[in-house]
């Protein structure tokens, strides 16, 4: 139980660094510059895009037997470490703010559609086909590594994203990622 929230805190916080919804929430803070309603708005985008994530990946480890889905789990993990090396950017023309729309709303609203098809939201899925009998901690812990990675950045913005080595950081999740595929092909 505690190894799916610890694992998923830390393959999101780590996958999030750098991420186009970790630079949306620079782009919402330096915006609004209202902190506090756009982590309330990370909060419930994320609570909420990573739960459908979740029941995807639960649901498919109903669909396939043992054999499927521990090649199909592992090699999406794979995949993940090779696509966590390849940084995000966001174009002025990929991210449109919701107008007419409160910072709490905007905020939400944004985060859950920057999210739709993100690396940590695939991770997400992989996660809980990972730990199919555990899916609310992978939910919390999915949850609490994109906190944990958005809310210093909205709180401290640029100041913290410069000082950080980002490839290393890249480097980092993406070896987690590996050691996560080598370990559910060949242990499981």
């Amino acid at each position: 139980m505690f190894d799916a929230f610890f694992v998923s805190s830390t393959a999101v916080a780590l996958g999030e660094m750098g991420d186009k919804t970790q630079l949306l929430a620079l782009m919402l803070a330096a915006r609004y510059r209202r902190p506090l309603p756009i982590v309330a708005g990370i909060l419930i985008a994320t609570v909420l895009n990573h739960a459908l994530a979740a029941a995807l990946g639960a649901w498919l480890t109903q669909w396939l037997g043992p054999q499927a889905l521990r090649w199909l789990v592992g090699g999406s993990f794979l995949l993940v470490a090779i696509w966590m090396l390849i940084p995000d950017k966001v174009d002025d023309d990929e991210v449109r703010l919701p107008t007419g729309l409160g910072v709490l709303a905007a905020t939400t609203v944004a985060f859950f559609i920057a999210e739709m098809g993100d690396k940590t939201q695939v991770a997400t899925v992989v996660l809980a086909a990972r730990y199919p009998d555990v899916f609310i901690q992978v939910v919390a812990g999915t949850t609490a590594g994109m906190l944990l990675a958005n809310v210093p950045a909205v709180y401290l913005g640029d100041r913290l994203t410069q000082r950080l080595p980002m490839d290393w950081i890249h480097r980092g999740s993406a070896l987690l990622f590996l050691v996560l595929g080598v370990l559910t092909i060949w242990l499981a």
